[in-house]
């Protein structure tokens, strides 16, 4: 518990306190942490793995928000506002959840400074990659998404499927496919016999999304 960058300068008392009101639950790839619409019970820490944020439109397409890795506070606005989850959280992963008791923890933690401010840096964050969902989706090409999603997240190749990459940058399989093969052809990227994905250059790849 006092491993985690949120709790680093809590007492042992408070730490004990901490582990009264919280477990540590198991999750498989393809899991949810939470739905759309459901009313939020416990505060979540992802310790290990990868989620997925996705809305979910009145047709019933998917609209990928952005991911979430270790170690990092999970939608803890709708905690704070009291309200029902804006969106859907799914594992890409087998990952691990501290889930916290929020109502206790509300009660007998966020007096604490120290908590109060490592909270707003993560709230900050996440406002953060909100603005960057949105300038991906108006100002960036395909060619773009793809690029700084290796950058970003080069190991999900090995654990998803391409058209499941693809729904994540909202663009069509076959574009994805098309991209893919344009970079390796291009001598930017290769793929080892695990699907294991590797920069070739790097700094090529940056310059799609930068310039």
């Amino acid at each position: 518990m006092q491993d985690i960058p949120f709790f680093k300068d809590l007492s042992k008392e408070d730490i004990g306190r901490l582990e009264v009101i919280s477990i540590v639950k198991n999750y498989k790839k393809g899991e949810f942490l939470f739905i759309e619409g459901e009313e939020p019970k416990w505060l979540n820490i992802l310790l290990k793995g990868t989620i997925k944020i996705y809305k979910t439109t009145p047709k019933g397409k998917e609209v990928f928000l952005h991911t979430i890795r270790p170690v990092s506070l999970v939608a803890e606005l709708v905690n704070f506002e009291d309200i029902p989850y804006p969106a859907s959280g799914i594992f890409l992963s087998d990952s691990e959840v501290l889930k916290l008791n929020y109502s206790k923890f509300k009660t007998e933690f966020l007096s604490n400074p120290k908590i109060c401010f490592e909270l707003l840096k993560s709230m900050a964050s996440k406002l953060r990659i909100i603005n960057n969902v949105l300038q991906n989706e108006l100002t960036l090409k395909s060619d773009a998404k793809v690029a700084k999603f290796i950058v970003e997240n080069s190991d999900l190749f090995s654990s998803l499927k391409h058209n499941q990459i693809a729904s994540i940058l909202n663009i069509t399989p076959e574009t994805l496919s098309r991209t893919i093969t344009n970079f390796k052809q291009s001598d930017l990227i290769k793929f080892d016999e695990n699907m294991n994905l590797t920069y070739k250059n790097h700094n090529k790849l940056i310059e799609f999304f930068t310039i």
